[in-house]
Protein backbone atom coordinates (compact mmCIF):
# COMPACT_ATOMS: atom_id res chain seq x y z
CA UNK A 1 0.00 0.00 0.00
CA UNK A 2 1.36 3.44 -0.92
CA UNK A 3 1.99 6.01 1.79
CA UNK A 4 -0.70 8.35 0.45
CA UNK A 5 -3.27 5.54 0.70
CA UNK A 6 -2.18 4.82 4.28
CA UNK A 7 -2.58 8.48 5.20
CA UNK A 8 -6.08 8.63 3.69
CA UNK A 9 -7.17 5.44 5.47
CA UNK A 10 -5.80 6.64 8.80
CA UNK A 11 -7.54 10.00 8.38
CA UNK A 12 -10.83 8.24 7.69
CA UNK A 13 -10.35 5.89 10.67
CA UNK A 14 -9.75 8.91 12.91
CA UNK A 15 -12.89 10.52 11.44
CA UNK A 16 -11.02 13.62 10.31
CA UNK A 17 -11.81 15.63 7.19
CA UNK A 18 -9.16 16.81 4.78
CA UNK A 19 -9.84 20.30 6.11
CA UNK A 20 -9.10 19.13 9.68
CA UNK A 21 -5.85 17.51 8.60
CA UNK A 22 -4.76 20.55 6.60
CA UNK A 23 -5.41 22.78 9.61
CA UNK A 24 -3.52 20.50 11.99
CA UNK A 25 -0.58 20.41 9.58
CA UNK A 26 -0.63 24.14 8.92
CA UNK A 27 -1.15 23.80 5.19
CA UNK A 28 -3.82 24.44 2.57
CA UNK A 29 -6.59 21.92 1.94
CA UNK A 30 -5.44 21.69 -1.68
CA UNK A 31 -1.88 20.92 -0.59
CA UNK A 32 -3.05 18.23 1.81
CA UNK A 33 -5.35 16.71 -0.82
CA UNK A 34 -2.37 16.40 -3.16
CA UNK A 35 -0.57 14.35 -0.49
CA UNK A 36 -3.52 11.96 -0.24
CA UNK A 37 -3.75 11.63 -4.02
CA UNK A 38 -0.02 10.91 -4.24
CA UNK A 39 0.59 13.94 -6.47
CA UNK A 40 3.42 15.23 -4.27
CA UNK A 41 6.14 13.48 -2.31
CA UNK A 42 5.91 13.94 1.40
CA UNK A 43 9.06 15.05 3.16
CA UNK A 44 10.29 13.28 6.26
CA UNK A 45 9.31 16.22 8.50
CA UNK A 46 5.83 16.23 6.92
CA UNK A 47 5.45 12.48 7.49
CA UNK A 48 6.51 12.99 11.11
CA UNK A 49 3.87 15.73 11.48
CA UNK A 50 1.21 13.47 9.97
CA UNK A 51 2.15 10.58 12.25
CA UNK A 52 1.89 12.93 15.27
CA UNK A 53 -1.67 13.85 14.25
CA UNK A 54 -2.51 10.14 14.37
CA UNK A 55 -0.61 9.76 17.67
CA UNK A 56 1.84 7.23 16.27
CA UNK A 57 5.48 7.28 15.31
CA UNK A 58 6.66 7.36 11.73
CA UNK A 59 7.53 3.64 11.78
CA UNK A 60 3.93 2.79 12.63
CA UNK A 61 2.74 5.06 9.83
CA UNK A 62 5.00 3.32 7.31
CA UNK A 63 3.94 -0.11 8.60
CA UNK A 64 0.19 0.66 8.60
CA UNK A 65 -1.82 -1.72 6.41
CA UNK A 66 1.08 -4.03 5.57
CA UNK A 67 0.33 -7.75 5.70
CA UNK A 68 3.88 -8.86 6.33
CA UNK A 69 5.89 -8.19 9.44
CA UNK A 70 8.00 -5.09 9.30
CA UNK A 71 11.34 -4.94 11.03
CA UNK A 72 12.87 -1.57 11.80
CA UNK A 73 16.30 -1.07 13.31
CA UNK A 74 17.76 2.37 13.93
CA UNK A 75 21.36 2.48 15.11
CA UNK A 76 23.76 5.37 15.49
CA UNK A 77 27.41 5.08 14.56
CA UNK A 78 29.30 7.20 17.09
CA UNK A 79 32.29 8.03 14.87
CA UNK A 80 30.22 9.47 12.02
CA UNK A 81 27.25 10.67 14.06
CA UNK A 82 24.90 9.22 11.45
CA UNK A 83 21.92 6.93 11.63
CA UNK A 84 21.73 3.57 9.90
CA UNK A 85 18.29 2.19 9.16
CA UNK A 86 17.29 -1.36 8.41
CA UNK A 87 13.73 -1.61 7.25
CA UNK A 88 12.56 -4.96 5.90
CA UNK A 89 9.16 -5.93 4.55
CA UNK A 90 8.02 -9.02 2.68
CA UNK A 91 9.89 -9.40 -0.65
CA UNK A 92 7.04 -7.93 -2.68
CA UNK A 93 7.23 -4.62 -0.84
CA UNK A 94 10.96 -4.50 -0.22
CA UNK A 95 11.70 -2.28 -3.22
CA UNK A 96 9.06 0.24 -2.12
CA UNK A 97 10.47 0.26 1.41
CA UNK A 98 13.97 0.86 0.06
CA UNK A 99 12.72 3.77 -2.04
CA UNK A 100 10.94 5.28 0.97
CA UNK A 101 14.08 5.02 3.07
CA UNK A 102 16.21 6.52 0.32
CA UNK A 103 13.77 9.42 0.17
CA UNK A 104 14.03 9.85 3.93
CA UNK A 105 17.84 9.92 3.75
CA UNK A 106 17.76 12.43 0.90
CA UNK A 107 15.46 14.72 2.87
CA UNK A 108 17.66 14.40 5.95
CA UNK A 109 20.70 15.37 3.89
CA UNK A 110 18.85 18.38 2.47
CA UNK A 111 17.91 19.52 5.96
CA UNK A 112 21.50 19.17 7.13
CA UNK A 113 22.73 21.28 4.21
CA UNK A 114 20.13 23.92 4.98
CA UNK A 115 21.19 23.92 8.64
CA UNK A 116 24.84 24.36 7.64
CA UNK A 117 23.96 27.31 5.40
CA UNK A 118 22.04 28.98 8.23
CA UNK A 119 24.92 28.44 10.65
CA UNK A 120 27.40 29.87 8.14
CA UNK A 121 25.19 32.94 7.61
CA UNK A 122 24.85 33.48 11.35
CA UNK A 123 28.61 33.17 11.80
CA UNK A 124 29.14 35.87 9.15
CA UNK A 125 26.59 38.13 10.85
CA UNK A 126 28.31 37.64 14.19
CA UNK A 127 31.68 38.47 12.66
CA UNK A 128 30.30 41.68 11.13
CA UNK A 129 28.70 42.70 14.43
CA UNK A 130 31.99 42.16 16.24
CA UNK A 131 33.79 44.35 13.68
CA UNK A 132 31.19 47.09 14.11
CA UNK A 133 31.54 46.93 17.88
CA UNK A 134 35.32 47.46 17.75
Amino acid sequence: MKINEKIRQLREQHQLSQENMAEKLGMSVTGYAKIERGEVRSTLPRLEQISEVFEMDICELLAFGENEKIYFNNSVIESTNSNNFLFAVGNENLEKAIQQLQLMVTHKDELLLQKDKIIHGLERELELLRKLQN
